[in-house]
């Protein structure tokens, strides 16, 4: 992937950058596109249901985050054994790190058998919509190996150079989640559906679909590898030691997002149910941004194992412009139609206020996110874990948790509150993810 890309101009890396984001962020998108109708279908049964699948999924959060990194070690080794042209070396990576992720998905499943309903009361779930969530639970997250195989197996392709097919898989998957989602939940001709209890269900059959389909198509590709045969704990070690620092992060973030998702609970419902409406329509402009940071670990990895450090640093700083401007165009919408996004869910005047509150605060806040995503898979695909880490670390637990208590508990200022400490964090950590990207490159490039 490497070859012929030293010395590009600009306009060429810009052509480089997009060829391999644009699947990423279309496959986002999409993905996005379902949990917002998914919202959309159980908001129409009710805003308890809504609280009640939002905490279930603040916590099936948690599991995805570690997932998502323990792929980032996965696309960093395969991302840099694929700019050295160690293809062998790759796949016998790929190999390792799918079992990984299957013990993993096997262990939050356990974990959500036995501890369902102590964790959805933790969250603050209200005793009449508590049955349900915990169902809903059960059903999402105790299979939760196979979202795990989708995730790791979509890493697997992504750095090795192949965005396109999960793009592919995901548009089949999406689609057949749409109208599964809605048949489950509102029924079809004479039968009634499942209410939330459906919505776990089509979430639960799309995973399966998806990680067959994937692993069919990994076995085409250039890192296809034998699953049951030759099986090796070589990488086990360098794996499990680039991708915990990025575990930890995600862990301390996940973690710390339960924690100020539950003082936001204390607050109030309509407090709560607002944020995750506003969180729902906000999480479009992570789409770019997210889409850029794969493709930054895995241009930033390929072209530091191929030694080419000084092209490591212009790729991830020119993929850091591109998201600058897409997300600050997001932006920009956002303040401009955010008096009506509200309204797509409820009819509740109240909610509808104060998501366009959320929505105007977060535009403000765009550029940064788009600075902390890219920025941060740089450094994981340079095999920096530790900054990113560090980073989430202080904005969480410092900023974040003890913003909300300060200007939401103290100060009574409501869910703007929440917004504007959002903002604060993004922009602390965008300054001090750039300057170790900087500081990092430059004495990679110096050795």
């Amino acid at each position: 992937m490497h070859d012929g890309v030293s010395g590009t101009n600009r306009k060429q890396k810009v052509k480089v950058v997009l060829a391999l984001a644009v699947p990423t962020v279309i496959e986002n998108f999409l993905l996005t596109i379902v949990g917002f109708v998914d919202t959309f279908f159980v908001a129409q049964i009710g805003l308890h249901e809504v609280a009640a699948v939002g905490m279930t999924n603040a916590i099936v959060a948690i599991y995805i985050a570690v997932f998502l990194a323990m792929g980032i070690g996965t696309s960093s080794l395969i991302a840099r054994c694929m700019g050295a042209g160690e293809v062998d070396k790759a796949k016998a990576i790929a190999r390792q790190s799918t079992w990984i992720a299957v013990a993993i998905g096997l262990v939050f499943g356990l974990i959500t058998f036995l501890f369902a309903e102590p964790l959805l009361r933790y969250m603050g779930t209200e005793p009449d919509v508590l049955a349900a969530g915990v169902v809903y639970f059960q059903i999402v997250a105790i299979p939760s190996v196979f979202l795990s195989l989708m995730t790791v197996f979509g890493n697997i392709l992504r750095s090795a150079g192949d965005t396109k097919t999960p793009m592919k898989v995901g548009v089949w998957v999406n689609l057949i989640h749409i109208g599964l989602d809605y048949i489950l939940i509102f029924g079809l001709g004479g039968w009634d559906g499942w209410g939330i209890t459906g919505a776990a269900w089509a979430t639960t059959i799309v995973r399966v679909i998806g990680a067959a389909a994937l692993y069919v198509y990994l076995q085409k590709s250039a890192v296809s590898f034998p699953l049951f045969q030759g099986a090796s704990s070589e990488f086990t070690l360098p794996l499990l030691k680039l991708s915990g620092p990025a575990v930890i992060e995600r862990l301390i973030m996940r973690l710390g997002q339960l924690f100020y998702a539950g003082l936001i609970v204390r607050i109030g419902t309509d407090v709560y149910t607002s944020f995750l409406l506003a969180g729902n329509i906000s999480y479009f402009s992570f789409m770019p941004g997210y889409g850029l940071a794969v493709a930054a670990t895995t241009l930033v990895g390929n072209h530091v194992g191929a030694n080419r450090k000084k092209d490591a640093y212009h790729y991830g700083k020119v993929i850091m412009w591109i998201a600058v401007i897409f997300m600050g165009f997001i932006g920009v919408l956002y303040f401009a139609f955010s008096s009506i996004a509200g309204s797509w869910f409820t009819a509740d005047k109240n909610v509808i206020e104060m998501v366009a509150i959320g929505l105007r605060i977060d535009a403000f806040a765009q550029p940064f996110i788009a600075v902390s995503l890219v920025i941060a898979g740089a450094l994981q695909g340079a095999g920096d874990t530790k900054s990113p880490m560090y980073s989430t670390i202080i904005g969480i637990w410092v900023i974040r948790v003890a913003g909300i208590y300060v200007l939401c508990l103290y100060l009574d200022m409501g869910i703007a509150g929440v917004w504007l400490v959002n903002a604060v964090d993004y922009a602390l950590r965008s300054v001090f993810l750039l300057y170790r990207f900087r500081r990092i490159m430059q004495v990679s490039a110096n050795h």
